[in-house]
């Protein structure tokens, strides 16, 4: 599990490296959508602001509430630990959501020779 300095470098990265893989496509490849390649930018970018805003997690209890510190220490880290594998889940699924508008903005030709350099 990450703190979360490292989850907000994880989901910086990942939103600039796509927000730069679809400006070259845009500038470099024949044939690309532009302007589908500038909404995918958009939604970059609002993946980026509201998983930044939905990182913080806050454990509702206090350890009063159990019988011992290691229980509330258990529990705690249980709670942090489904927190953490939901929001990797919820970030990834709309990378990939991304991914798939990309590729859908790609020309056919292109597509083909991508397809033919993963093969070889």
């Amino acid at each position: 599990m990450a703190n979360k300095r490292s989850l907000k470098k994880l989901v910086n990265h990942v939103c600039v490296d796509i927000a730069t893989e679809c400006l070259i496509a845009s500038e470099y490849v024949k044939g690309v959508d532009a302007s589908k390649m500038d909404a995918i930018i958009t939604k970059v970018a609002d993946l980026q602001t509201s998983a930044l805003a939905n990182i913080s997690f806050a454990f509702d209890k206090i350890p009063s509430e159990f019988a011992n510190l290691q229980e509330y220490n258990k529990a705690r880290n249980v709670y942090f630990r489904k927190a953490y594998k939901s929001f990797t889940e919820k970030f990834y699924e709309k990378v990939n959501e991304i991914v798939k508008d990309m590729n859908q903005a790609l020309p056919e030709e292109v597509k083909a020779a991508n397809k033919k350099a993963v093969k070889s």
